[in-house]
């Protein structure tokens, strides 16, 4: 059984998948994976900011543009078994989750205490707790297999 990289970088000559886009809409999406790429790098390192959904959206834009680059971005060791789990069992890994739903805590905490009008911190607080649900409704992810 191949590997979800090599599996990944076989797609674009079987045709398997969205079919890859030319002209101008193809470097469009290309700026917009290398920068959802960057955004989850700096994710990974600065709490505020998150990591997965920037790469998803990396994932799909690269599906969309360049399969070399979307095996990269699978194939990479900080952010492949990520997506991998995503991918293949729609999988959260726990961490993520607490991580997750601790900083939506304290932002929620902030926006209660700074809003000048009470319905934003109502409106925030459901719109964070339909992701928190969503989030941890997700089974955790597999260990990465060695």
């Amino acid at each position: 059984m191949a590997s979800r990289v090599e599996q990944t970088a076989s797609e674009a000559d079987d045709g398997v998948g969205p079919r890859p886009v030319t002209g101008p809409l193809r470097w469009l999406l290309l700026v917009l994976g290398c920068t959802c790429v960057g955004l989850g790098a700096a994710g990974a390192v600065l709490p505020v900011l998150p990591t997965t959904p920037f790469l998803l959206v990396a994932a799909w834009a690269f599906a969309r543009s360049s399969r070399r680059l979307l095996a990269w971005l699978y194939g990479h060791p900080r952010f492949g078994p990520t997506l991998v789990a995503w991918h293949e069992h729609r999988a959260v890994p726990r961490r993520a989750k607490v991580a997750a739903v601790s900083l939506m805590a304290l932002s929620l905490a902030y926006v209660a205490w700074a809003a000048a009008d009470p319905l934003v911190p109502v409106a925030v607080g459901g719109t964070m707790a339909c992701v928190a649900v969503f989030l941890l409704t997700r089974p955790d992810a597999p260990p990465p297999s060695r």
